[in-house]
């Protein structure tokens, strides 16, 4: 079984899922998953997890990510981006200054709660939302926290008389579970203007960026070069924030049954430590501080 992440470009047009079952086909291999949703018409990085690299999604999540686009103000639609159908227009605003929109942007730093879009893969009651949306079904939505850490404006916002809209680059930076379009449509609401995310693109996924990324074809061209371990990073990439701890011969024959690691013998202190035999991460261990040893909380190659 082949592990490690790719650093996916994903390109406009194909779903997330849609993804993974291309490159399942490539590598001929199931076991493939990818961390994190992109709306089919965003592009950008999307970090795809192989073998047992599926079990460190949520640590490649934790990283953050980094989205640039734009927003145009002046109308709304169902989707919250160009996709859907306009519900709400405004085309007799007067053009918002520049450092009004600045203003508005640094109000969504910080920590808030968000409702996600009705069109979004989030679930209530085992359905998508936009499988209650598609059947014109109004079911309430989860809140959720998240966490907006840099919101800026990238250019001078423009005004276009033909259309009466006015349109500006983004850049955010945010937590997981953060929909850009709905802090476009709340940005529009802020400022008293219907609003609409007008393009995105994800720069940066997992730790990497879109010079990390790889597409399906050059996907497919290591495969059938059989090089494809030049193109994909190992576990430990998203790992590297917890020390690692190479194991004895000794050590090594009980981890790979589950057994235990006393703090003592391994020498450290941390909450969770990778642990690697014979250049390889096997498993990700944390402290039981009540025993004084450290246990499994995910197991990766113990072939």
């Amino acid at each position: 079984m082949i592990t490690g992440i790719v650093p996916l470009y994903k390109p406009r047009g194909m779903t997330s899922f849609d993804c993974v079952s291309k490159i399942r086909h490539i590598i001929g291999q199931k076991r493939v998953g990818h961390s994190g949703t992109l709306d089919p018409n965003v592009d950008g990085v999307l970090p795809i997890c192989l073998g047992h690299a599926t079990k460190v999604v949520d640590y490649l999540m934790q990283s953050g990510k980094v989205y640039q686009g734009t927003i145009t103000l002046g109308f709304s639609t169902t989707t919250e981006d160009l996709d859907g159908e306009i519900v709400n227009s405004n085309f007799d605003f007067m053009p918002i200054p520049d450092a009004k929109i600045d203003q508005t942007l640094n109000s969504f730093l910080g920590q808030s709660i968000q409702i996600p879009p009705m069109f979004s893969a989030v679930k209530v009651n085992g359905k998508r939302l936009y499988e209650y949306a598609r059947a014109g079904e109004q079911v309430e939505r989860p809140k959720r926290q998240i966490e907006v850490k840099q919101f800026v404006r990238l250019n001078s916002s423009s005004y276009d008389n033909t259309s009466r809209t006015q349109t500006f680059s983004f850049e955010v930076r945010c937590g997981k579970g953060t929909y850009i379009r709905t802090l476009a449509t709340d940005l529009g609401r802020k400022l008293g203007v219907p609003a609409v995310m007008s393009k995105l693109t994800r720069i940066q996924s997992g730790g990497f960026n879109l010079a990390d990324t790889v597409t399906f074809d050059d996907l497919d061209h290591a495969v059938n070069a059989h090089k494809l371990d030049k193109i994909i990073f190992p576990i430990s990439y998203a790992l590297k924030g917890f020390k690692t701890i190479i194991l004895t011969d000794e050590q090594w024959n009980r981890v790979k049954h589950g057994g235990f690691l006393s703090i003592d013998e391994v020498a450290c202190e941390d909450e969770m430590i990778v642990l690697k035999y014979s250049n390889i991460d096997r498993a990700l261990y944390y402290k039981n501080e009540q025993e004084n040893n450290y246990k499994p909380k995910k197991m990766f190659d113990l072939d």
